[in-house]
């Protein structure tokens, strides 16, 4: 049997076009196009980049009931929205089916049978430019559930990338347990986070995946600044006034399954990343330790995942009555 051969991924770390949907999928789909001009097999870019996390709700009383600047702020965020069914993301998809290479995109999402509610979710595209994946965050964080819905199981799934099985959750979704090990049981080598921009979310936790999973982590942030907050924004006056001048800082990175750092937090620049992961090391690593394989004990714990789509309503249409 021919040995394994390593794979290059990217982390495309940048700022959206923020709260313009169509500008920030152009700049993706650019830079996608940069990752396979790397060589890159996969390109992830950070949480909720298309059209951009929602940093005014922490800045403006986000949770100041019936007000008129909240209203604004969320129309103008749900109208820019991805809409998967409108194929808001073709762009970004023919990048990748040119490019012959996947593509993790974090999105807020929304969904046509869910009405104007919106998800943050993790997208995956494959390299013939199709959607193989939506993973909408299981439970949105603290004032994140302003203005977005809870997700569901549906895209706790695992995909075979080359060498690897991939997986990946949004945000503090890594901090919870059970999300993960719905991936580790699924044989996942090859993890990754995506997070809206910090540093601080991203050098501890980053390692600590890595080697429970004994697994590549890839840690991928989003950055935004003052300066990118555009003038023609709903309130941008008072956006600008309250927002700090670092949103998000990035600290995008990647461990190896050692938990040791293959490429350590990068931090204040738009950058693209590009690592090489070796197969044999997670084999080598998962010698002692394997959190679904010789190191678990199924007949004392076993996880249950429901990974149904809840659509909120059933509609059965009589049938048309037969002639006599």
């Amino acid at each position: 049997m021919p040995t394994a051969s390593p794979l290059v991924v990217s982390l495309a770390q940048i700022a959206p076009v923020w709260l313009d949907r169509d500008a920030t999928v152009a700049k993706v789909a650019d830079w996608v196009t940069q990752a396979a001009a790397a060589g890159s097999r996969l390109v992830a870019f950070g949480e909720a980049l298309a059209p951009g996390y929602p940093f005014w709700v922490e800045h403006t009383e986000g949770a100041r009931f019936e007000s008129a600047l909240q209203k604004a702020l969320f129309a103008h965020y749900a109208e820019q929205a991805v809409d998967l069914t409108r194929d808001d993301l073709a762009p970004v998809r023919a990048a990748a089916r040119k490019g012959r290479l996947w593509v993790a995109l974090g999105c807020i999402e929304r969904a046509r049978e869910r009405g104007h509610s919106l998800y943050c979710s993790l997208v995956l595209i494959d390299d013939r430019g199709e959607i193989r994946n939506v993973h909408r965050k299981l439970m949105p964080t603290y004032e994140e559930r302003l203005v977005w819905s809870p997700g569901d199981g549906q895209g706790l799934q695992c995909f075979a990338l080359d060498s690897f099985t991939l997986g990946g959750l949004n945000c503090w979704e890594n901090w919870m347990p059970l999300a993960r090990s719905a991936l580790y049981a699924q044989g996942e080598d090859l993890h990754i986070a995506v997070w809206p921009g910090n540093a601080n979310n991203t050098a501890d936790l980053t390692r600590h995946l890595a080697r429970e999973g004994r697994s590549y982590a890839l840690s991928v942030s989003g950055l935004l600044r003052r300066e990118d907050i555009p003038p023609h924004l709903p309130h941008a006056d008072i956006l600008r006034a309250a927002l700090p001048e670092v949103c998000a800082n990035g600290g995008s990175c990647i461990a190896a399954p050692t938990g040791e750092w293959l490429l350590p937090p990068c931090v204040g620049e738009e950058r693209l990343m590009v690592a090489e992961l070796d197969p044999a090391v997670v084999r080598g690593e998962r010698q002692n330790f394997d959190p679904f394989g010789h190191y678990s004990r199924p007949d004392v714990l076993e996880l249950q995942v429901n990974r149904g789509r809840p659509c909120g309503a059933r509609f059965r249409d009589e049938a048309p009555t037969k002639k006599a």
